[in-house]
């Protein structure tokens, strides 16, 4: 497996683990003091999160025929880092900011990683050996 692929394959290994664990908690947790229809809402998107952690486990476990779903999951992550920058601007920073600025950091920079690693693979497959 060449190196660009192995990297795009452990970035969608990291990107399905924060998702899987991350929308299982906030399934379990919900959103505490709140209405009833933002703790549904909140329920609801941490279901969205869990699968799209399992798509993303299936395409790192299924690499070698992956191609445009990868440059999909890198565009979900890409736009949800722009939506937590968009809250970010208009409500305030969460605390505590440390974690928060690694969650928005890592959602707009692994995307980068992943499709520019993604390119480079499909680049090599596509040369014709001299």
């Amino acid at each position: 497996m060449p190196v660009s692929q192995r990297i795009v394959q452990v970035c969608l290994f990291l990107v399905a683990a924060i998702a899987m664990f991350g929308g299982a908690l906030q399934l379990s947790l919900g959103q505490p003091d709140t209405t009833p229809r933002l703790d549904n809402l909140h329920r609801f998107l941490a279901g969205v999160y869990f699968s799209t952690g399992l798509i993303n486990l299936w395409a790192a476990a299924t690499i070698r025929q992956q191609g445009t779903l990868v440059y999909l999951l890198a565009f979900g992550v890409l736009i949800a880092g722009i939506g937590r920058l968009i809250s970010m601007s208009q409500v305030g920073l969460p605390e505590p900011a440390s974690l928060w600025l690694t969650y928005v950091i890592s959602e707009l920079l692994l995307p980068i990683i992943i499709a520019s690693a993604h390119a480079a693979t499909s680049r090599n497959k596509t040369r014709v050996p001299a």
